[in-house]
């Protein structure tokens, strides 16, 4: 991996475990309506740089519209299925579960399916990685079933946008700005008419309560990911997917410093493990 994707990743690992910490204390309101109100602050927020991408590059084509429609429909899952699983779980629980189970998935299928051959390092980093996060969910204290399970779910879901983003933004050639902004939008769109119809009277209360958790995640998702979609055009798929796993660390930090979730020296031990592997992945 190049210095420059390296540092994109790391510097996307630190948004995405600081954006989990905001999501993770919101969990006590209706995940449905945090997910919405999330994505239509980001739709907001970020629809100057939208309208200077379409002014410079102009509107997308059918086809990356069609492509984009269906990374939007595994980042809504995602976020729907992670924000309940902080409803029943910690931080350090259901972040390593999901954490380990996507990055392990997604180097599967890029080699079965899309050709990438790993070297020897890769593989090295990839297995601890994969052995460094399990370690942490299986020391996170509380080992809940209704937060394990959301955490495997939600990992699926990760393996499944992380190999089809890398090749919306590779083979297609959709600019990672058009991804991420009209991925946002979508969301916000499609849960617009559950949300108004079933949870009208929860929004005003909920953006009353969490509104700056809520401007802090929609800036950090954004910034996280792009981030991963650029790194994912200057290395594959195997190298990006474990690298970004340095998150983990980062949110069982956060997770015992800020949230006190105990058992920090064991959960920053197994962590060790992860740098291990992304210092193999970099190196490799």
């Amino acid at each position: 991996m190049s210095p420059w994707a390296l540092l994109l990743v790391l510097v996307a690992a630190f948004a995405h475990a600081t954006w989990n910490l905001l999501s993770k204390r919101s969990s006590q309101a209706d995940g449905v309506v945090f997910v919405w109100l999330v994505a239509v602050a980001g739709a907001a927020l970020w629809a100057p740089l939208f309208a200077g991408y379409l002014v410079v590059a102009g509107v997308p084509s059918w086809t990356d519209l069609a492509v984009i429609c269906g990374s939007m429909t595994l980042h809504l899952g995602y976020f729907l299925l992670l924000q309940r699983g902080y409803g029943t779980g910690d931080l350090s629980m259901v972040y390593p579960v999901a954490r380990g189970t996507g990055p392990m998935l997604a180097s599967l299928v890029a080699v079965l399916f899309l050709g990438e051959r790993p070297s020897v390092a890769n593989v090295a980093g990839i297995v601890l990685v994969g052995v460094g996060v399990f370690l942490l969910g299986r020391g996170a204290g509380r080992a809940d079933p209704r937060s394990v399970a959301p955490g495997l779910v939600v990992g699926l879901f990760i393996a499944g946008y992380t190999v089809w983003d890398s090749q919306v933004v590779g083979p297609f050639g959709v600019a990672p700005i058009a991804l991420m902004y009209l991925g946002e939008l979508g969301r916000a769109l499609v849960l617009a008419p559950v949300v108004l119809a079933t949870r009208r009277e929860l929004v005003a209360p909920v953006w009353r309560e969490h509104r700056w958790r809520i401007a802090g995640a929609a800036v950090l998702i954004f910034v996280s990911y792009l981030l991963v979609l650029i790194a994912f055009t200057m290395a594959p798929v195997t190298v990006v997917a474990p690298a970004r796993e340095i998150s983990v660390l980062i949110a069982v930090v956060l997770g015992g410093r800020l949230l006190a979730e105990g058992d920090l020296a064991r959960r920053l031990l197994a962590s060790g493990v992860i740098l291990g592997g992304v210092v193999a992945i970099a190196l490799s």
